[in-house]
């Protein structure tokens, strides 16, 4: 118990002892944190006088700074302002110096003004006494040549007219014997050179076809149980078959050449075949038409390799070859555009123009013949249609436009695919011509010359190309023949339709030649 006691007492006085050291530890430690606290201000107060009076001292430095920059700033200003001021000073000098100059000037001019005003005063009164004296003038002229002034320029314009007119014969004539002399010669080198250098052979086409038989009796095979094989032939091609007393033949007639070859073509297979019937005919016109598809088509690619023509529309490749079974007065067309094809680009090349487009205008010029038989309208309209329609080159288009005149040339390529058409078409053989045609073509020339007063009588010649007209000498003078060959070759043209040219020739003591083109 004691022990307890005793063991309670002691830690008592332990625990009254920690405190009070602790105490005297703490107090020490916030007596030394209160010196540390109170040197920290003091050193703060100190830094912040020292930071303030900087600053103060570097706001004075700047405000001096800028109180010097602007005083710098008002003097160049104050400079300025006295240099233009200068300026302006100079300039109300020489303004006024001009303004001087400008009123003596105004003066001088014043008084010239007043000196022309006295000299057209002067002038007028001298033109008024001119005018008197050629009045007085003209009354006497009027007196003594007994006519009035009306009279006298009436006479005067007569004489002028008759004047003028005989000038313009001797025009007339002058200058188309220079255009002769300057230009006959080198057209005539130039087309001769392109004929001599193109060979073509000389075709003539007719409307109908011949198919050759084994035998007569293939013929009755061919007409069938009551015609109705040659009616399905008939039927399915467009053409019309001719069996008569022909031996071993069967003539095959149409206008459409295209199907009478399909049919030739049809009806030869069937005969090397020796089956017929409706059936087999149907079979072997649709494997004639594809034949014939290919046909044209190789034709074409044929036609544009010869004359080195690329680039052109499958479309009217096919109707290229279309053109070797269609003819013109006995003249394949083809053929005929192939050599149109030649001389254009021999005669382009001669004038330096493009050779390859005048080949491919030559080429495509009568192409609307190929479908002028399927399609109406003229084969001029038809072939622009079908070169617009596949983007053909705008050269080409005008030249098929204009081969027969209807609308203007508008490049060279035009008029010499024309001198080619004629000089193809007017070739000896080209072309055939029925006699009634013939002596119409001669009647119309004749009667055009004799339309004319003055004319005596007149020959047509050379097949109509050469119109010869002899004239009365007592109605028609020499220079009047000119002015007469160059009427009729210009009512040529207009009224007739003539392949190549027509030379005509007025007759007196002097011939005047001009040619119908």
């Amino acid at each position: 118990m004691q022990l307890l006691v005793f063991a309670a007492l002691s830690m008592v006085v332990g625990l009254i002892i920690g405190y009070v050291v602790r105490k005297s530890v703490y107090e020490k430690q916030l007596t030394a944190a209160n010196q540390t606290a109170a040197g920290i201000i003091s050193t703060a107060k100190t830094e912040a006088e020292t930071a303030k009076k900087e600053a103060i001292l570097e706001a004075k430095e700047e405000s001096h700074r800028y109180r010097e920059n602007v005083e710098d700033e008002l003097k160049q200003r104050r400079s300025e302002v006295q240099r233009q001021e200068d300026r302006l000073l100079q300039r109300e000098t020489s303004l006024d110096h001009k303004d001087t100059a400008l009123e003596k000037r105004e003066t001088a001019v014043g008084n010239r003004e007043h000196k022309l005003d006295q000299q057209a005063e002067k002038l007028h009164q001298a033109q008024q006494t001119a005018n008197d004296l050629v009045d007085q003038r003209q009354a006497e002229l009027e007196k003594v040549a007994q006519m009035s002034h009306a009279d006298a320029k009436a006479q005067l314009l007569a004489e002028m007219k008759d004047q003028l007119k005989a000038e313009r014969e001797v025009m007339i004539r002058d200058s188309e014997q220079e255009a002769e002399i300057s230009a006959d010669r080198n057209a005539k080198k130039l087309i001769v050179e392109a004929i001599q250098r193109s060979a073509a052979d000389v075709v003539s086409e007719a409307t109908v076809s011949v198919v050759n038989l084994p035998n007569d009796d293939m013929k009755g095979r061919i007409i069938g149980r009551e015609g109705r094989n040659i009616r399905t032939l008939e039927t399915l091609t467009g053409i019309d078959l001719i069996i008569d007393d022909t031996p071993e033949a069967v003539v095959i007639s149409g206008f459409d050449p295209v199907r009478r070859e399909i049919a030739k073509i049809a009806l030869e297979k069937l005969i090397q075949d020796g089956r017929i019937h409706p059936a087999r005919i149907e079979e072997a016109v649709e494997k004639a038409r594809k034949q014939m598809d290919s046909q044209l088509r190789e034709t074409g690619e044929q036609a544009l390799f010869d004359l080195g023509i690329h680039a052109m529309h499958p479309d009217l490749i096919k109707t290229v070859g279309r053109m070797k079974y269609r003819t013109s007065y006995g003249q394949n067309v083809l053929n005929h555009s192939i050599e149109v094809a030649k001389l254009a680009g021999i005669m382009a090349s001669e004038l330096g123009e493009d050779v390859n487009l005048a080949k491919r205008a030559g080429l495509l010029h009568d192409i609307g013949k190929a479908v002028d038989h399927e399609v109406d309208g003229s084969h001029v309209e038809l072939g622009v249609e079908l070169a617009r329609k596949y983007k053909e080159n705008k050269v080409v288009i005008n030249t098929i436009a204009s081969h027969h005149g209807d609308v203007p040339a508008t490049s060279v390529i035009a008029v010499l695919v024309q001198a080619a058409d004629a000089i193809s078409g007017a070739r000896p053989g080209a072309r055939s011509e029925s006699l009634e045609q013939y002596i119409q073509r001669l009647k119309k020339l004749e009667g055009i010359a004799n339309s004319y007063d003055g004319v005596d009588h007149s020959f047509a010649i050379q097949a109509g190309r050469e119109l010869r007209v002899i004239v009365k000498p007592k109605k028609i003078s020499d220079l009047q023949a000119t002015t007469l060959a160059h009427d009729i070759k210009q009512q040529i043209e207009k009224q007739l339709e003539y392949p190549g040219h027509i030379k005509v020739t007025v007759i007196r003591e002097v011939r005047a030649v001009d040619y119908a083109k």
